[in-house]
């Protein structure tokens, strides 16, 4: 009977550690150390989610936003994480949405992002200073084609002035600004314009200052 429960409980053991997502594949920045995971296994957000603007529904491992038109604005969930050097990856799929974003606020206003719609992938800085020097200046943009109803994964990494951006771990693009910098990396959110949009396995992890040696080979 003992050999029986041990068996069961080893058998559990290795279900639950091969369902947990592998780190990452980057290609410019060094993973440091795990700051936050969700996995999305309750049946409502946890506390760590603050959502400013939709409606955000968790059920089955997903977390499903969808822009309400009294909003008048996208859905909008963020975590109130702080990480000057980071690495964002999580798996997303497209129920009707327009466009949803991964997006990472400055400590005054919206930073970078990077967009995916179905069919467009790019990675932009957003308006940090409210100048309208950098609003929307896109440092990648490419076609794509995702249909609706399929899964695809998504990575952000940023490092120092530098962010990268990948679909798939096919397609990416990455560019630099001094903003990317100087302001602090708060916040990191996600968007949905239109229908709904569906994600899982989020993980946040810091990322080491010094970013890998000929990065950019590996980014283009």
């Amino acid at each position: 009977m003992k050999n029986i429960i041990l068996l069961a409980i080893t058998a559990l053991t290795i279900t639950t550690l091969a369902e947990e997502p592998a780190p990452p594949i980057t290609r410019m920045a060094q993973l440091d150390k795990i700051a936050y995971a969700d996995s999305f296994t309750g049946n409502k957000l946890a506390e760590q989610w603050k959502a400013a603007k939709g409606k955000w529904e968790v059920s089955d491992g997903v977390l499903r936003g969808s822009e309400l038109a009294a909003d008048n604005h996208g859905a909008v969930v963020r975590t109130p994480l702080k990480l000057q050097n980071m690495v964002v990856a999580f798996d997303v799929k497209l129920d009707g949405a327009k466009l949803t974003t991964l997006s990472i606020n400055a400590e005054k206003g919206h930073l970078a992002r990077i967009r995916i719609a179905p069919k467009l992938f790019a990675v932009q800085l957003d308006d940090p200073d409210h100048d309208g020097a950098e609003k929307g200046k896109v440092f990648f943009t490419k076609p794509v084609d995702i249909a609706a109803g399929t899964w695809h994964s998504v990575v952000l990494e940023m490092v120092g002035d530098t962010m990268v951006g990948a679909l798939d771990d096919k397609v990416s693009g990455h560019g630099s600004h001094p903003s990317l910098a100087a302001k602090e990396k708060v916040a990191p959110g996600l968007t949905v314009a239109g229908e709904s949009a569906s994600f899982r396995n989020v993980r946040i992890y810091s990322a080491k200052a010094q970013p890998k040696a000929d990065w950019k080979k590996a980014a283009e």
